[in-house]
């Protein structure tokens, strides 16, 4: 498997477990309903580690937001999620000079072979505390896109439909 680098992300799945109250373990599936991957997410200092791995996944680039609710309702095309995390009321985007918001993430860069594997770090989100707490009472998802994010347009960078949703959740 091909790894990739970058400096932000994250992916949980509805049917996901904690592993200690500053580590979280879940599966990240896709439209269908079927697991395709892996995610591990650790708090950090100031900020939580992701590791991810998964398969069959488009090839290319893939936009990717935490989304304000614990919710991968495949049938409905992962909308259950609803938007992203944004307590604090920015604008979409890593380059808006107004931005980014705390449901941002880089794009996901999955392999010719459809696999990605990677571990990056978010300083705009934690597990344990703050405003953009992704454990807090309605959790969070992790939504993987159709298309490339151009981390600028609103409200979601052009990032295109859900094709993948991982849930973020206590319990």
């Amino acid at each position: 498997m091909k790894i990739l680098s970058a400096v932000f992300i994250s992916f949980v799945l509805f049917t996901g477990f904690a592993v200690a109250a500053d580590s979280f373990e879940a599966e990240i599936v896709d439209k269908s309903g079927k697991v395709i991957g892996t995610l591990k997410l650790t708090q950090g200092s100031q900020g939580v580690v992701v590791n991810i791995k998964a398969s069959v996944l488009p090839p290319g680039y893939h936009g990717m937001h935490f989304h304000a609710v614990a919710s991968c309702d495949h049938a409905g095309g992962f909308k259950s999620a609803k938007g992203h995390v944004d307590p604090d009321k920015k604008p979409h985007g890593f380059l808006n000079e107004e931005g980014p918001h705390e449901g941002n993430l880089p794009n996901l860069v999955v392999a010719a072979d459809g696999t990605v594997e990677v571990e990056m770090y978010s300083s705009l989100v934690s597990l344990v505390d703050g405003n953009a707490n992704l454990l807090d009472a309605d959790g969070s998802s992790l939504i993987i896109h159709a298309n490339q994010d151009d981390h600028n347009t609103q409200p979601i960078g052009g990032s295109g439909g859900r094709i993948a949703c991982a849930v973020i959740a206590k319990g």
